[in-house]
């Protein structure tokens, strides 16, 4: 499948084609709660000068590391190290200045991704790292890349113990809803404010809903989805106290598969 997926793609959707496709961090087999993102990062599969991570750096499999010229080249055993790259990727070298953050979110919750125990997951929308950033694709990009992803976050959910998720920030939760077909109830959160030196804040808002299938997929179960308008890596002015209320907040709604477990 990610042979065919990534010919098809082609290379006029920006995706770093020589990368291998993210559809999971962490074990999603060990997960009862995952967040959510729109796509990996390029730091995944590059430094800060934009050249490949090599050696102890690599955190993720690519044409090169695989010792192949293409996709069409692979073999059962190049499969087996993407799967492993991703299943193990919080215990070799994770992108912790983008991960930290976010496992702080679960925080007082009993999981997190570094945890063997109470394990989370991370699941993005896109598997496909790309070139740009997600809010410099075209329009056109964005929906054929969604179009051609669909399904993966879905038959990931539904072949895992995950009873949440927890939607990473507004744009995430728009293109969630999209790609799912949702509707979130909303709900404005005062105490998520983010202070500006002029006018009023940035207003918060918490997102709930509850699904039984995903893009298509039916699940074997209720799905809770969680979500928040605030990206915690990347809006601007995010206060540690804003920080705690959501975290709070994602405890609360947590508990019940935190005493499950």
């Amino acid at each position: 499948m990610i042979d065919t997926q990534i010919s098809l793609l082609g290379s006029n959707l920006d995706i770093i084609e020589w990368a291998s496709p993210i559809p999971y961090f962490g074990d999603p087999s060990k997960s009862s709660i995952a967040t959510v993102g729109i796509n990996p990062s390029n730091r995944e599969f590059v430094n800060p000068n934009g050249f490949e991570l090599t050696g102890n750096e690599r955190r993720f499999e690519t044409l090169n590391s695989l010792g192949i010229s293409n996709w069409n080249s692979l073999k059962q055993d190049h499969l087996y190290k993407i799967y492993t790259s991703c299943t193990e990727y919080f215990f070799n070298n994770p992108y912790d200045a983008w991960f930290k953050v976010l496992d702080k979110i679960l925080g007082q919750t009993n999981f997190s991704f570094y945890s063997s125990l109470f394990h989370a997951c991370h699941l993005d929308l896109i598997p496909y790292a790309t070139e740009k950033k997600w809010a410099y694709l075209s329009t056109r990009q964005k929906a054929e890349l969604l179009k051609a992803s669909k399904r993966f976050l879905g038959e990931t959910v539904k072949n895992s113990p995950i009873m949440i998720l927890v939607l990473n920030g507004k744009t995430v939760v728009d293109t969630f809803s999209k790609m799912t077909d949702i509707s979130l109830l909303s709900y404005p959160k005062e105490e998520w404010t983010l202070p500006r030196n002029s006018g009023p804040g940035v207003s918060g808002i918490a997102y709930k809903g509850e699904l039984s299938t995903i893009s298509g997929v039916s699940m074997d179960r209720k799905i809770k989805v969680l979500g928040y308008n605030h990206n915690i890596q990347s809006s601007f002015g995010v206060t540690t106290q804003v920080k705690t209320q959501i975290q709070s907040w994602i405890t609360d709604n947590a508990e019940t598969i935190s005493q499950d477990e």
